[in-house]
């Protein structure tokens, strides 16, 4: 209790020298203002029911009624632009892991809630791992930040350790071309049975472009005997 009092303490002095600053309009007060929360770009419109693309009619797009990714679904309230590209910027490569919280509240606010469901369609939240050697040099794991704070935005228990990346795949950002991030993540991924059998896993990560991570990552959940997989992420690449 005094460990946490402490902690506390310091927390708000440091508020009191050194004021928060919205990470996008620097007006002092929070990581992240509401006008600025209001103003980042939504995944709205029709879109495909499993993997979130825009849509102009029906459920499915054409690369998940011709071959159907191994989650059931996934969310991300934002597309990948504006502000909310330069928060999954900030966030990734510029060591603003504070902003983990916020964008984690937002995602929960502006997505289906799983802890609001009468389901609860999920049981467990693990975010998609960096390889040992990526995460050595960044420092951190920002899809594990992500998946922390919605986990206990979500009443659900969190688990970093069940699934582990066992290449070093090349940066996905350099191949657009979906067929070849597919064939570049297809068995990138290895799960623990003991900790993932007959789970439903709400899996986190910080952007979807094609779901090709999301896919191989989901898919050795699966493998390993998870009962279901379900998405989440920050943002959207259309």
């Amino acid at each position: 209790m005094m460990k946490q009092m402490l902690g506390r303490a310091s927390h708000a002095a440091l508020d009191l020298l050194f004021p928060p600053q919205c990470a996008l309009c620097r007006r002092a007060g929070s990581l992240l203002c509401g006008s600025c929360a209001d103003d980042l770009p939504p995944a709205d419109g029709r879109r495909c029911d499993c993997c979130w693309m825009p849509l102009a009619s029906g459920r499915l797009c054409r690369h998940c009624a011709a071959a159907p990714p191994s989650f059931d679904a996934l969310r991300s309230p934002f597309i990948m632009d504006a502000g909310a590209r330069r928060l999954a910027h900030e966030l990734k490569y510029e060591g603003m892991t504070a902003l983990a919280g916020p964008m984690a509240q937002l995602i929960l606010e502006r997505t289906e809630a799983p802890a609001a469901q009468a389901d609860r369609p999920a049981d467990v939240v693990m975010p998609v791992p960096l390889h040992r050697a990526r995460e050595r040099a960044r420092g951190y794991n920002q899809a594990a930040m992500l998946a922390r704070s919605i986990a206990a935005g979500a009443h659900l228990p969190c688990d970093a350790r069940a699934v582990r990346r066992t290449r070093n795949t090349e940066p996905l950002a350099k191949t657009m071309h979906r067929e070849e991030r597919l064939a570049i993540m297809r068995g990138a991924f290895a799960a623990r049975p003991e900790r993932v059998e007959g789970l439903r896993i709400l899996l986190v990560d910080d952007v979807a472009t094609t779901g090709a991570t999301l896919d191989a990552c989901g898919a050795a959940l699966l493998a390993a005997g998870a009962r279901s997989v379900r998405c989440l992420t920050w943002a959207r690449a259309e």
